[in-house]
């Protein structure tokens, strides 16, 4: 389907064609509260203005696809064939971009989508090119959160000495960011030259991305004797010391046996906050799963979205391509992605992974 067909699709969405009504009602219900400090003041101008500035992407579409229809009649004309070609270039790139961001909002719901994600990036099979492969998974989805101004939150960053890194744990700061990444959890698999062959020869390497919620620390209880807590001096890429004081934070939940660290801040209690919040997480995705044994066991069978070790994506740069396994559809955009251009890609996993699972239930 085009992006046109896609977009049209979009704007007669029952959901979207609400959009305006749910706009007025909020307004009335906002101006019907005289308490400014009540705390469903708040709630309801927060949610106001997602609305409004849907309703605002709404209207962009909406010139958006003018801008296309126009320009594509235009193209004929051979005056105006190549500003009407780029026009319509650039407006299907934007068109792209609204559709994902509207998706957001008329996609089927999940568990825990309105949580923020915490993203855990380890280098899989292949030694050292494995672990570039990590740290370039890692700047690949900090560049996306940077492009749309999505905060983000390091929690830990281990370099390993001969090049990439071992672990990378970040919080990205926004509600609902686990809704939007939870289909980047699995095993991401790249087929490449790296840097240390010598003859060309193209190796395959993986690295894993794991994706959870963050849960409110309040929603389970841990008991103080049941963790052991370290401290140490942080280190830096190439052996270089982060900081003078062990400020570093090792918190191991001794009856799972659970190992969080948390070296980006020079401040411990800081750095112990981080790798508690993680913990607390990790935890509450264990009991959450507990809980909810027949909804993973669908997940796992429909999209393999629970089981770790399936592999989801491959990066071939020799052919500029990404194949999605689990959708079946690939994209030679290599480079733009990797520079954090994933609208499409988060948008087209997001959007069939979610239709599948509402079809299972």
């Amino acid at each position: 389907m085009s992006a046109i067909s896609e977009a049209v699709n979009a704007l007669n969405n029952p959901k979207v064609k609400s959009i305006a009504a749910l706009e007025a009602e909020l307004k009335d219900k906002v101006n019907a509260i005289q308490d400014y400090s009540d705390p469903k003041y708040i709630s309801l101008l927060k949610e106001l203005s997602r609305i409004s500035d849907l309703k605002s992407k709404i209207s962009q579409l909406e010139m958006e696809i003018k801008s296309y229809t126009e320009a594509s009649e235009m193209q004929n004309q051979p005056d105006f064939e190549d500003m009407a070609k780029e026009q319509m270039k650039t407006s299907e790139e934007n068109i792209q971009k609204l559709l994902f961001e509207i998706s957001e909002y008329t996609r089927p719901s999940l568990p825990n989508d309105e949580k923020k994600a915490i993203f855990e990036i380890r280098p899989g099979v292949g030694g050292v090119e494995a672990s570039l492969f990590a740290e370039d998974l890692f700047k690949m989805y900090i560049k996306y959160c940077n492009m749309n101004n999505i905060q983000t939150e390091l929690y830990s960053l281990a370099y390993n000495t001969e090049g990439g890194i071992n672990e990378a744990v970040f919080l990205v700061n926004e509600d609902g960011s686990f809704g939007k990444f939870r289909f980047e959890g699995g095993v991401h698999r790249v087929q490449r030259v790296p840097k240390t062959e010598a003859l060309g020869r193209i190796h395959t390497s993986t690295a894993s991305v794991v994706v959870i919620p963050q849960f409110d620390e309040k929603s389970i209880e841990i008991n103080p004797n049941d963790l052991r807590i370290d401290v140490y001096r942080a280190g830096g890429p190439g052996g270089q010391s982060v900081n003078t004081t062990d400020s570093a934070v090792r918190i191991t939940h001794i009856p799972t046996g659970i190992v969080v660290t948390c070296q980006n801040g020079k401040s411990q209690h800081k750095n112990k906050e981080m790798a508690m919040s993680v913990l607390y997480s990790k935890l509450q995705e264990i009991e959450a799963n507990k809980r909810n044994q027949e909804e993973q066991k669908l997940r796992k069978e429909s999209v393999q979205d629970a089981d770790r070790s399936s592999k989801i994506r491959t990066y071939n740069f020799p052919q500029s391509r990404i194949t999605d396994h689990r959708i079946n559809e690939s994209w030679f955009n290599i480079e733009e992605a990797m520079e954090g251009n994933l609208d499409e890609i988060l948008s087209s996993t997001s959007k069939i992974l979610r239709d599948r699972l509402a079809e299972k239930e």
